[in-house]
């Protein structure tokens, strides 16, 4: 296992595979598959340590973990314009900024 690991890792139910697949967010390409939860956890934390420890090897850049990456709290997003238009009116009807009415709606969809 790695040394402070500080990846994300998920496991989730796989109907197809009729398993539990352990997965990481920061090694989208990796995941393993195992009966239990638990084992689904500990197969992938083993094959992302043993990936982290052949690209150190190799000399190529490893993901850094999303927990410790800093974030502005700022992104650009396109949208339609009609959507801004709508958005933009909705925000200017609620006194509030276009800004404050999309982050609101983004928080409600639970991202």
């Amino acid at each position: 296992m790695l040394k402070n690991d500080r990846y994300t890792y998920r496991v989730t139910w796989s109907e197809e595979d009729d398993e539990y697949i352990g997965l990481c967010a920061e090694f989208p390409s990796l995941s393993w598959l195992e009966p239990s939860p638990e084992d689904a956890l500990k197969g992938i934390r083993q094959i992302v340590a043993q990936v982290v420890t052949d690209m150190k090897k190799s000399g190529k850049p490893v993901p850094e973990p999303i927990a410790v990456r800093k974030y502005s709290g700022k992104f650009m997003v396109r949208i339609p314009p009609d959507l801004h238009r709508r958005l933009a009116i909705e925000a200017a009807e609620s006194g509030v900024s276009l800004n404050r009415i999309a982050s609101d709606k983004l928080t409600r969809q639970e991202v």
